[in-house]
């Protein structure tokens, strides 16, 4: 049976992990936009090195993305350097440091789906809206947009479905401090650890049933998974 102590540093975690994935979530559909839609329409050569560095986590190892944010938001470290000048603090071991960590580790699972829904829609429907004389920024809001909401839709699932996952980056940035930092990923470690399988397996068994149904949210909501 599970303890009242444990019921509530369960529940704690299982909230920062929903509050996380959330803000993480936000903040990626914000700024992954418009980075996704200069990949989707640019000729530049810095698609390719920009595209790299967005694509990154996919194969970067988490320890090491999270050690280099570390030093990076560090006391030693520029930006660490600015947030105590500006008064805010140091990032690491906080919950804004998990916010941090997470949107970068996240990425490329929110701008990759915009981007490709982007490409998806050619150059016609933004040129039959130059033609009715809608401005670049009216033709993104009024026709590009709307034509890309499975990609945003798929992008929000896989933004806060790979968020909750987090673990390596999340242990490096922010610890294992109670109801700051500690989410369900590291909890779980925790309880295998102290060799609390029960609890281990309440955790694990709705993190499988979480991922299977995002999986399946994923492929039903996805119009090109779909037979006309």
């Amino acid at each position: 049976m599970l303890s009242l102590p444990n019921l509530a540093s369960d529940f704690a975690a299982i909230w920062l992990t929903f509050k996380l994935a959330t803000v993480v979530t936000l903040i990626l559909l914000l700024i992954g936009t418009p980075i996704a839609w200069w990949l989707a329409r640019t000729r530049s050569w810095w698609k390719g090195p920009v595209g790299a560095i967005v694509a990154l986590p996919i194969v970067l190892p988490p320890t090491v993305l999270g050690f280099y944010l570390l030093l990076v938001m560090g006391p030693q470290g520029a930006v660490g350097q600015f947030t105590e000048w500006a008064g805010i603090g140091l990032l690491p071991f906080t919950f804004w440091g998990l916010v941090v960590a997470s949107v970068f580790y996240s990425m490329p699972f929110v701008v990759q789906p915009i981007q490709n829904a982007f490409e998806a829609i050619g150059e016609r429907p933004l040129e039959a809206a130059a033609t009715l004389r809608a401005s670049p920024l009216d033709a993104f809001f009024s026709v590009a947009v709307p034509l890309a909401k499975p990609g945003f839709i798929t992008a929000a699932i896989l933004g806060f479905a790979h968020t909750v996952g987090e673990f390596g980056v999340v242990l490096m940035i922010g610890g294992n401090i109670p109801e700051k930092t500690r989410v369900v990923s590291v909890l779980i470690y925790d309880h295998v650890e102290a060799l609390e399988y029960t609890q281990a397996h309440w955790l694990a068994g709705g993190m499988l049933i979480f991922s299977f149904f995002v999986l399946l949210a994923l492929y039903s909501l996805n119009p090109s998974g779909k037979r006309k």
